[in-house]
């Protein structure tokens, strides 16, 4: 990485590699690389470098989390996707790290089914950015360009 200070890792999981095609009446028709080609515009704009992945697998997410603090990152956005209703290992490695995490979703749980509004991430993260749709990352994105986190 060019400058670690301005670098944001953009960690996605579970099944958000099916974006556009996966339930669109809640998730929208923008892919994920949709959502890594306007975050990629945005971050240039505000200054700062984008590291985006996704996995499906939880303990990558976990390794991706302590590598962005080894690294030095400015911020973690973190959509944790189902995870973030059941990993308390998730919950672990953000308290565990001392760069700030903020949690996204495209969609708002608390107006889903009931086992969605319970969120672990939300229990380590500096804030929670969700309903906005694609929408969501670049608020987060922003919210760390200000200062915010």
């Amino acid at each position: 990485m060019s400058n670690a200070s301005n670098t944001v890792y953009v960690l996605n999981g579970p099944n958000l590699n099916l974006l556009g095609l996966r339930e669109p009446e809640i998730y929208g028709t923008t892919t994920l690389d949709d959502i890594a080609g306007m975050l990629e515009d945005r971050g240039r704009e505000l200054g700062l470098e984008i590291d985006m992945r996704q996995t499906n697998h939880e303990g990558m997410l976990v390794d991706w989390l302590h590598e962005a603090q080894a690294e030095g990152a400015r911020a973690v956005l973190l959509n944790a996707a189902a995870y973030t209703h059941t990993s308390i290992a998730l919950l672990d490695a953000i308290k565990a790290i001392r760069t700030p995490v903020i949690e996204v979703h495209l969609s708002d749980p608390s107006k889903r089914e009931e086992f969605r509004h319970r969120s672990y991430v939300g229990m380590a993260a500096a804030k929670c950015v969700q309903g906005h749709g694609a929408q969501s990352y670049i608020i987060a994105l922003e919210a760390v360009a200000s200062g915010e986190i």
